[in-house]
């Protein structure tokens, strides 16, 4: 399987970096559209945060719109059923009919929930933790992201409007895309066709990490916290930066795996 539009050579990480750089320049508007009220004086986590009940739930929005806009600049993929085929379809197409629930006669659901259930343990295995049954949810290293990148939030709530400055808005956004990178790479798989696109992701999200603890260290002087909160805040993100480049390694051993 491969999207429309795509050679049929295997693509490594930076083929598909390549790619996302031109995906985000596509979608750079759209971003810009996203994150900010028509005046551009809200950045767009504020708005989240006003719009959600807590801190969890405006960051994993954040995530989602971040997904949703990416996809958008994905071609299609040539697997996908044409709409025509599927209207063409009747009873007769099927090996067996169909039962009034909706399951073939000589199945019922309770079947399938057994199927379901007997797959549901490879989510949670840490055996398949890099591998297409994974949940995102089970996934150390976003769980890491997200901790930090909620923590930020609250602290970031903590401090008056008129010390916001623009380098303290992209310190928290750059918090947010952590995660938002590695909930992207993660939703390609492990695949070995799409694990170089999971690696282009979390590469990517190191580079907000780096960025992170740059602009970190740029509030060193600055009332936002005292000694003791700075260095838990930059001991978190330090350890999370170090994390990732640790799972980009393995993402890169796997795919060497898939090529011998």
């Amino acid at each position: 399987m491969h999207f429309d539009g795509f050679d049929n050579e295997q693509w490594d990480e930076f083929k598909w970096e390549a790619h996302l750089n031109e995906v985000e320049k596509k979608s750079e508007q759209l971003r810009k559209f996203i994150a900010s009220d028509p005046k551009g004086n809200t950045p767009r986590w504020i708005t989240l945060l006003q719009e959600s009940q807590n801190e969890d739930d405006a960051f994993e929005a954040y995530v989602e719109e971040e997904l949703l806009m990416d996809e958008a600049y994905f071609p299609e993929d040539e697997d996908d059923w044409d709409e025509e085929e599927e209207d063409d379809w009747d009873d007769e197409d099927f090996l067996f009919g169909l039962s009034e629930d909706g399951y073939p006669d000589h199945l019922d659901e309770d079947d399938f929930d057994d199927f379901d259930e007997g797959e549901e343990w490879k989510s949670l295995s840490d055996d398949y933790v890099y591998s297409d049954y994974a949940e995102l949810d089970n996934l150390d290293i976003f769980l890491d992201a997200k901790d930090l990148a909620v923590d930020i939030l609250k602290w970031a709530e903590t401090i008056h409007p008129k010390l916001q400055s623009s380098e303290f808005q992209d310190f928290v956004d750059e918090s947010l895309k952590i995660g938002a990178k590695i909930a992207g790479g993660h939703s390609f798989g492990f695949d070995q066709d799409y694990i170089g696109a999971n690696i282009a992701y979390s590469k990517k999200a190191l580079k907000c990490a780096n960025h992170g603890l740059e602009l970190l260290q740029g509030f060193k002087k600055k009332n936002f916290f005292t000694k003791k909160q700075y260095q838990e805040l930059h001991a978190s993100l330090f350890e999370l930066r170090n994390d990732i480049g640790i799972y980009i390694q393995e993402l890169r051993d796997q795919f060497k795996l898939g090529l011998e």
